[in-house]
Formats: structure tokens, C-alpha cells, sequence
């Protein structure tokens, strides 16, 4: 039986420095346990917005808004980093407070759009840079219909990475991350390889589009 495609979304998250921010799957997860990859997850059915005053701005592409809930909601659930403030561009949350909300996200006790009402926060779309979509080739056992965004790091936050999700993490040059993958030290997949290789060609000038290579998938 043909396995249906799951909405995903990826985010490559990317500071002052050029540098993206790379997470290690844990080596007793099911699916890619022990790889290295960028936060990301399924999307969820809470993800689904209508209309919502505290979503600024629409998709640039024809992608369904769901897409960049869900790439924002799993960038704050597994490394910390919140894509929305208070109308003053600030944040009120404190450690504790984030953790809590993370926690409460993880285990489906609220949306991030009930979230945002809450604590009257703003997540602007175009924080998030859509670049292309990936889907897992039939035959595997899993597979996802993946969105793929790039967002730069908020000033003053820094990652925390979930315990639970993420056995390993830090901050790399696109680079560099490939020239480790290509001497056997960090495991990645196809996507991954991929998102890097994008990332590089769009710091040279090039437009941030997934480069069509069938042959890495």
C-alpha cells in the first residue's frame, strides 16, 4: 500500500553570522534517529487559521498559511526561538514561561495560534522565507510533503534546545557542515543536503530556490 505523503515543514534558522543552526535527531528515535537535520514537523490540524488579527501578512506563494504556522510553531516547540512580539516588537516571556507554552504545544494542550491570543503576540508571515518543497519518494515507509522556509534568528533570543527531540545542536557555516557530512561526520539526508547547498548559492546572490536534483533524493 502506497504511503500518503504527511504536510511537514522545515525551518533553516540563520544568524548574523551566516552560520544555520543544525540539530541532532536522537539515535532511539524511529525515523532518522542519529541524523542531523533542521527543526521542523508534521503539520497540525491546529495549524489551520482562517483569519486571525494576530497572523500579519500573507504567503507570498500560493502555499497554504498552515505550512508557516507549523514551521513556526515547531521552531519555537523544539529550540526556543519565537517568530512573534508583542505590537512594540518585544516579548514578555520569561524562561519559565517559554518552557511552559513549549511543553503545553508538544502535548496538543493548545494551538499556537490560542498561544499567540493569549499572550497578544504578532507572527508576521514574512518572517519566514519560503524556498521550495520536497516530497519523500513512494516506497518509504515514511513520507512527507515537505515545505521548506529560511528564518534569520530574532535579535536577543538564542536557541534552547528540547532535551526530548534534539540529542545534539549548534550553530555551523553551510559550508562547513557539508564538508563534515562529506567526510563521513555528520549524518544527513538528501533534504538536508539539499537546504545547505540552497542556502550557499542564495548567500552568493543566487535566488533561494531548491535546486531540482532528483538524484539526491
Amino acid at each position: 500500500m502506497t504511503v500518503i505523503p504527511k504536510p511537514a515543514s522545515t525551518v533553516v534558522l540563520l544568524d548574523e553570522k551566516s552560520r544555520v543552526y543544525l540539530t541532532k535527531r536522537p539515535k532511539t528515535m524511529k525515523f532518522l534517529g542519529g541524523y542531523y537535520v533542521f527543526p521542523g514537523g508534521s503539520v497540525d490540524k491546529t495549524d489551520a487559521v482562517v483569519e486571525s488579527e494576530f497572523i500579519l501578512n500573507r504567503p507570498n506563494s500560493r502555499l497554504n498559511p498552515a505550512y508557516y504556522i507549523a514551521a513556526a510553531r515547531e521552531l519555537f516547540e523544539e529550540v526556543g526561538i519565537l517568530l512573534a512580539t508583542n505590537r512594540d516588537g518585544t516579548i514578555n516571556f520569561d524562561e519559565g514561561k517559554a518552557r511552559e507554552y513549549r511543553q503545553r504545544l508538544m502535548n496538543g494542550e493548545l494551538s499556537f495560534i490560542e498561544m499567540l491570543q493569549r499572550e497578544e503576540l504578532f507572527f508576521n508571515l514574512k518572517q519566514l522565507k519560503y524556498f521550495g518543497t520536497l516530497v519523500t519518494p513512494e516506497g518509504n515507509p515514511y513520507r512527507f510533503d515537505t515545505s521548506f522556509f529560511l528564518a534569520y534568528l530574532p535579535k536577543g533570543q538564542s536557541p534552547i534546545p528540547d532535551a526530548y527531540e534534539i540529542e545534539d545542536a549548534f550553530w555551523v557555516s553551510p559550508n562547513d557542515a557539508l564538508s563534515a557530512y562529506s567526510k563521513g561526520k555528520l549524518p544527513m539526508i538528501a533534504p538536508t543536503i539539499m537546504s545547505l547547498q540552497t542556502i550557499i548559492n542564495y548567500q552568493k546572490g543566487n535566488p533561494l530556490q531548491l535546486p531540482k536534483n532528483p538524484n539526491l533524493l
